[in-house]
């Protein structure tokens, strides 16, 4: 019984060992390349494991690299417009052909492998492009080190300008100490600013001030996109070749753009419709109603058992003139001195004059 015992005690051990050891490798991510040298125009296949399952890698291939000093430079020593994306399986495992070009940066060089989203995480291979330039690699700086002491943050926020597609702007504060032997004078930081699956965008800035062995210093930079960025964005900060710190950064989307869009399409037409209709009424031949002189002008709209005016009775009213009186012709068989009404001696005179010789 003493004997099993010790026998499954055993057992408990080495398998706690060989198991978590095989975790801890398991979490380690790995690269392998198909080769280990090239020329630009060829391609190697790039192998790796142990990656964080749906993980969205990038591959690249940096020059002055090492695997155990990383990629000093960032993404900018890098061969970034041939660079490949990959996603890893649901085990960590991935494959992809990267096709060969010499990076900006004589080599040693290195096959870089780093993810897109989530955690920051990287592992690099040693690769050779043939027929690139190969120069020994800067030393690195002694003495003065700077390290974070804290998170950083982003402060600030949005304005009514932003929401009309202005560059939106933020101020990256974080405190460092030198953790060095001798002081850091006016240190050289690398802000990048990365939208999605793209290589951050980095621009150097420097702050002014010393910073003394074992103290530390309170620092804000200023970080800005491009007018009328929107979405997604992680703001990177390194120094010396090192990431300190990595800050997420939900963009707003300018939605004033969207509403004085809307707006012009709107109010164009219907402006350019008044004008249309402004000069089709000024070309147009106008119709004139013929006036009609001497008569009152006509009531419509009145029912019948409304009474109409009269006629003025005001003493600036015009008299009436009287229509002359109208005499009747005289009638054919009548000359024009004679007539029904004559006298019996004026027709006996008349016969008188007919009958003498």
């Amino acid at each position: 019984m003493r004997v099993f015992t010790v026998v499954l005690a055993l057992l408990v051990v080495l398998g706690a060992a060989f198991g978590g050891g095989y975790a801890q490798a398991a979490d380690k991510p790995t690269v392998k390349l198909s080769k280990s040298q090239a020329g630009t125009g060829g391609s190697v296949t790039v192998t790796g494991g142990g990656w964080r399952p749906k993980a969205i890698l990038m591959v690249l291939i940096c020059g002055r690299s090492t695997p155990s000093r990383g990629v000093p430079g960032g993404t900018d020593s890098c061969a970034n417009a041939d660079g490949r994306a990959v996603t890893a399986d649901e085990k960590g495992y991935f494959r992809r052909e990267l096709p060969v070009a010499e990076p900006p940066v004589p080599c040693p060089c290195v096959v870089h492998v780093s993810t897109i989203t989530g955690p920051k995480t990287a592992a690099d291979a040693v690769f050779q492009v043939a027929g690139h330039s190969v120069e020994p690699l800067p030393r690195e700086a002694t003495g003065g080190r700077l390290s974070l002491l804290t998170d950083s943050r982003l402060e600030g926020g949005d304005g009514l300008l932003t929401w009309f597609g202005s560059p939106p702007a933020r101020e990256l504060v974080f405190t460092v100490g030198n953790v060095g032997t001798s002081p850091v004078k006016n240190p050289v930081f690398q802000v990048g600013t990365s939208h999605g699956v793209f290589a951050p965008r980095w621009e150097e800035q420097r702050w002014r001030g010393t910073i003394q062995p074992g103290r530390e210093a309170r620092i804000t930079l200023p970080v800005d996109l491009a007018a009328g960025a929107h979405g997604d964005y992680t703001v990177s900060l390194t120094y010396g070749g090192k990431v300190l710190a990595e800050q997420p950064w939900n963009v707003g989307r300018p939605w004033g753009v969207t509403l004085f869009w809307l707006m012009l399409c709107l109010v164009v037409p219907a402006a350019l419709f008044r004008m249309g209709m402004a000069v089709v009424d000024r070309v147009r031949p106008g119709r004139k109603t013929p006036e009609r002189r001497g008569r009152r002008p006509r009531m419509p709209g009145l029912p019948v058992w409304v009474p109409r005016p009269s006629a003025s009775t005001a003493a600036h009213a015009q008299p009436r003139t009287p229509s002359p009186s109208r005499t009747p012709p005289a009638l054919p068989w009548f000359a024009p001195d004679t007539g029904p009404g004559e006298t019996r001696a004026a027709r006996l005179a008349s016969a008188q004059e007919d009958t003498s010789p």
